[in-house]
């Protein structure tokens, strides 16, 4: 990753991988229950606990009572609920296919999507859109209203759909003298909302949408100081704690459930199947979790002292990235991965020896346990939970899609070992990376990338040696989205990790290249992942040798560490937010008027 002038301007590209040879070896009960997720049994005794110089992060223990999880169910699966849902939808196809004012069709459409229904109507949606797409391209007047909400509304809905809007609709509310938005456009709190949420669909380069960035946030608060609706407050606040596009789209829409109800242009059918549908789909992320809790406790990695027992944000990382009910499989195998990939990154930051994390690695690239018994129980357990569940995706992956997957997972395996190794030499050594060499290798040691592997292989319709090979490449949409994870979890957990002396983060780095202070460098760093999400606009509205919803797997990787470490370490040390969205996901259904 070649980063010149770092300090000045940003930029975004991927370093190239090290080649590997493929070769080398072949009823809604679950209301009543909220308070039972509250875990009180502590972790059992760590069998290498005499080995010298261990080490431990103490982390929390998990929130759950997997015990309760397990028995997590919902009446909501029920199949009367199912045709309900089939009446519902076909009242709301009419609303998106009916003809109606421009503005009216895209605060529907706008409604819908927020509302967690898209995967409901994509193909509806995707056409009303481009209906719109195309009756702005067939008039020359279709640009030219002195409406600021409906001007960035159809803005970022056709940004968010993959139509190529110039920056230059802005220009009419420009003023010629001042280079700046106009001055009369303080006073509208919904223009200018409506202006913060679509500036956040900008592209590298685009001056006017950084300039309506700022211009928009900053007459938001003072908006807020001001005299305005408890409404109109309410949906400010929400989005200057995140704009949309950054949210996950299950977080958002239990929010706009919730305050959609309070809407003057609310539909009561979108509504009530808005609501109906939440639960359902709740009641299939229960079945899946409750597997997974059985998993999680029967490889007994849940009794590793040193390491994060995290099952159920591991399940929130892969919801968020791939929420849609069809693809099961990939949030349970997923899950399995990224808990294993928190595990060994808790053996590397931790807990083994440098002696032992190299024997760990070369056991990795050989793929080959033999030799084993020179490791310590609990890494040697690690080891095999690993080597044990690879083997198990990719039986199903051979029986399921005819495609062995096996010595491509091995490779990103290595590629994450290699890593955090690097890492953990920098540590034992006490050296200090500089910004472009812990940039270089951070992304990759997060486990971002392995996670994304995962979701195309596991939600492709048919895995294709051309989309792994380009896949392998770790190209822009995979880097960005890695560099975000890496980013976001330096700002959330950089302090916590440095007192208690683990490796230098990006934000230490950069204060150390530059003799910057912290809160300079915070500021560096949370500026990266604003100019990192612009070069992942454009890269979204990209052609590839793969499609949905492994593309947008990669913009939602994003909006889930967006999700965790927006006030803090929510993974490492789950916090009242990180709880209250796995409540909200997993176990409070909304309740449906009679």
């Amino acid at each position: 990753m070649a980063l010149p002038a770092l300090f000045s301007t940003f930029i975004v590209t991927a370093p190239p991988r090290t080649s590997l040879s493929l070769a080398r070896n072949p009823s809604n009960t679950c209301a009543l229950k909220p308070v039972q997720c509250i875990m009180t049994n502590p972790k059992t005794n760590d069998p290498d606990q005499g080995t010298p110089s261990r080490r431990n992060a103490n982390y929390a223990p998990s929130f759950w009572d997997y015990s309760f999880v397990k028995s997590l169910s919902s009446d909501y699966a029920e199949e009367k609920y199912v045709k309900q849902v089939d009446e519902l939808k076909d009242d709301v196809k009419s609303l998106i296919h009916a003809e109606t004012e421009v503005l009216d069709k895209l605060e529907l459409l706008d409604s819908v999507q927020r509302l967690g229904l898209k995967y409901q109507f994509q193909k509806d949606i995707m056409q009303a859109v481009d209906v719109i797409h195309n009756n702005n391209n067939n008039s020359a007047d279709a640009w030219l209203s002195d409406d600021l909400y409906l001007t960035a509304l159809k803005f970022r809905i056709l940004r968010e759909h993959g139509h190529t809007v110039s920056q230059d609709v802005f220009q009419r509310f420009i003023d010629d003298t001042a280079g700046k938005f106009k001055a009369n456009l303080c006073g509208d709190v919904k223009g200018l909302l409506s202006l913060y949420e679509a500036s956040f669909f900008g592209f590298k380069g685009e001056d006017i949408i950084d300039e309506a960035k700022a211009f928009s946030r900053t007459h938001l608060k003072n908006a807020l100081k001001g005299e305005i609706s408890p409404d109109m407050a309410r949906k400010v606040n929400h989005a200057l704690d995140m704009p949309v596009h950054w949210k996950l789209p299950r977080v958002e829409a239990r929010w706009y459930i919730s305050n959609y109800e309070q809407d003057d242009n609310m539909n009561q059918n979108l509504l009530k199947l808005a609501k109906l549908d939440y639960n359902i789909i709740q009641s299939v992320y229960q079945k899946e979790v409750s597997k997974l809790a059985s998993w999680w406790m029967d490889m007994g990695l849940d009794k590793m002292a040193f390491a994060r027992d995290r099952l159920v944000e591991h399940y929130f990382w892969c919801n968020g990235m791939v929420p849609d009910p069809e693809y099961s499989a990939y949030r349970d195998m997923g899950t399995k991965l990224i808990c294993l990939i928190t595990t060994i990154d808790d053996v590397y930051d931790i807990y083994g020896s440098l002696e032992e994390l190299e024997l760990f690695t070369d056991y990795v690239e050989r793929w080959d346990i033999a030799e084993i018994d020179k490791l310590p129980m609990n890494i040697k357990t690690v080891l095999l939970a690993m080597f044990n569940t690879t083997n198990e995706i990719g039986y199903w992956t051979m029986r399921e899609r005819n495609f062995n997957i096996i010595p491509y997972l091995r490779k990103q395996w290595v590629y994450l070992c290699k890593a955090i190794l690097k890492e953990a030499k920098w540590y034992h050594s006490g050296y200090k990376p500089t910004t472009e060499e812990y940039f270089e290798n951070a992304p990759v040691s997060i486990g971002a990338p392995l996670a994304l592997f995962c979701a195309y292989f596991l939600t492709a319709e048919q895995i294709t040696v051309e989309a792994l090979d380009y896949i392998d490449k770790l190209p822009s949409i995979m880097w960005c989205p890695s560099l975000i994870v890496r980013l976001t979890n330096d700002l959330g957990t950089s302090s916590d990790e440095m007192e208690r002396g683990d490796n230098l983060k990006g934000v230490q780095c950069y204060m150390n290249d530059t003799g910057a202070t912290e809160e300079v460098a915070r500021k560096y760093v949370d500026q990266l992942v604003h100019e990192t999400w612009k070069t992942l606009n454009k890269d979204l509205l990209g052609s590839y040798p793969f499609s949905e919803p492994f593309i947008s797997a990669n913009a939602n990787l994003a909006r889930t560490t967006q999700t965790f470490y927006q006030y803090g370490d929510g993974h490492g040390i789950p916090q009242h937010w990180t709880k209250d969205h796995l409540k909200s996901l997993l176990v409070e259904p909304f309740t449906l008027s009679q």
